[in-house]
């Protein structure tokens, strides 16, 4: 069988995970739980997403601040690392990931920006307040170089 970037996969012994990269020789990087894991073709079987029901109505001020506290709910939701880049490419990324999320009706993200310097964090989270999309946004109080994201 072959997976493709972006499969939810579940990783034998391990628990499920989202493929990040396809490897040569039938092998695989896999996030799982905020690791990144290479992993061979044959520990791997597919995994349906969970598609979560959107309640009607329009944006309420108040919900829109609003992200859930809940660590649980929180470290679900998939992840990208954003070490390493510019700002600029880690906006272009960024965008690419969010679209990613919605389009695969996720209701949680973790971006890693990194706690040192704070510039993409800055960024991060301008980029973050500018789209509709987004529904709150804080600091994971066990680490703060990284933000979750509520959609």
């Amino acid at each position: 069988m072959s997976f493709s970037a972006g499969d939810a996969v579940h990783v034998r012994a391990l628990g499920s995970g989202v493929v990040r990269e396809v490897r040569n020789a039938d092998r695989y990087l896999v996030d799982i739980k905020g690791r990144a894991i290479v992993v061979s073709v044959d520990q791997l079987t597919p995994v349906e997403p969970v598609r979560r029901r959107r309640g009607g109505g329009g944006r309420d001020a108040a919900v829109s601040a609003r992200v859930p506290d809940d660590r649980t709910a929180a470290a679900a939701g998939r992840a990208i690392d954003l070490h390493g880049q510019t700002v600029h490419e880690a906006i272009d990324t960024l965008d690419g990931f969010l679209n990613e999320m919605l389009l695969d009706g996720q209701a949680f993200a973790r971006i890693i920006h990194g706690r040192s310097g704070g510039r993409l964090k800055a960024a991060v989270q301008q980029r973050l307040r500018e789209m509709p999309s987004v529904r709150g946004y804080r600091l994971d109080p066990d680490n703060p170089g990284v933000t979750i994201v509520s959609f």
